[in-house]
């Protein structure tokens, strides 16, 4: 199992919702790929929910690189 820790690299706001540089969470997964690209980003999506109540999807980030960075920690 693979964990990563997904942060906001850059502010944006859209659908009413704000994301600003530094907000983070940890996704674990099986798969040893980016979790930003499995799965169309569900569990990323899923966890800044959890975390920020913020929906990612409808911001139109989820799999923006420029705004999102990924990084394996374990």
């Amino acid at each position: 199992m693979a964990l990563y820790q997904i942060t906001v690299k850059k502010q944006w706001r859209s659908a009413g919702q704000l994301i600003e540089p530094g907000m983070s969470v940890q996704v674990a997964t099986d798969i040893l790929a980016d979790p930003i690209l499995i799965n169309g980003g569900q569990l990323v999506q899923d966890a800044f929910m959890r975390v920020y109540g913020v929906d990612l999807r409808s911001m139109n980030v989820l799999m923006n690189t420029l705004v999102l960075e990924s990084k394996r920690i374990g």
